[in-house]
């Protein structure tokens, strides 16, 4: 029987890489995203990703999103709150397992795994310990394409901010840097690749630094 599944969307590529292999798999009745949600911005947090934008990713992947929205600021006592009740709410509709596309941080996947231990729901990892270089070059082979939409500044420097994730950018970064950027060195929105129906137009606004990071904001052009 197939596990009524949840992907957790955070706009990025690896998340689109993980809709991507887990329709493959015939044990996953992938039924829905979910995204976190700044209330105050409309915008995934360290992606900064327009709700505009996670909206067309949905649609072209062909899946209901659910967003959970956290106020800014958001104690960590607000949070968890808030995941709980959205997971209550995914135990009472049937949902079996919750798909992450974590690559190798272990603390990060500990995180999940205690946040659902003892609901039921079982987390999931398609994409764990692929090494990054190898995954980096899957995505691109098939055709994913991304732009990088923050930058941490201690890792990277600011210009990368807005470009497109390809061969050419991760061969300029610097040495020791993920090429998927695993480590935080970049965050990006996924806009095309054989997750999706159809790819999403956008363009490449203005880039703003911002408590160490910078942001480029990466627009839909089509919000129809």
């Amino acid at each position: 029987m197939k596990q009524k599944t949840l992907l957790s969307w955070s706009s990025g590529k690896d998340c689109a890489w993980a809709l991507h292999v887990l329709r493959q798999d015939p044990t996953i009745d992938l039924c829905g995203l979910f995204t976190v949600v700044n209330e105050k911005y409309d915008r995934v947090s360290m992606h900064a990703t327009r709700l505009e934008m996670l909206q067309l990713q949905a649609r072209a992947a062909d899946l209901p999103l659910q967003t959970i929205s956290l106020p800014d600021p958001c104690t960590d006592e607000q949070s968890a709150a808030s995941m709980r009740s959205f997971i209550a709410g995914a135990v009472a509709n049937g949902v079996q397992t919750i798909a992450f596309g974590d690559l190798f941080l272990q603390d990060i996947r500990d995180y999940r795994e205690n946040q659902l231990w003892g609901t039921g729901i079982q987390p999931i990892f398609p994409l764990w310990e692929i090494p990054t270089g190898q995954l980096a070059e899957e995505m691109l082979a098939a055709g994913l394409e991304a732009y990088i939409s923050s930058v941490d500044l201690k890792q990277l420097p600011a210009h990368f901010a807005g470009q497109k994730w390809s061969r050419e950018v991760i061969d300029a970064f610097p040495e020791g840097s993920d090429p998927c950027g695993e480590n935080g060195e970049i965050h990006t929105v996924a806009v095309s690749g054989p997750m999706f129906l159809r790819p999403i137009p956008v363009s490449v606004g203005e880039t703003v630094e911002r408590d160490g990071f910078a942001y480029a904001d990466i627009i839909p052009m089509d919000q129809a």
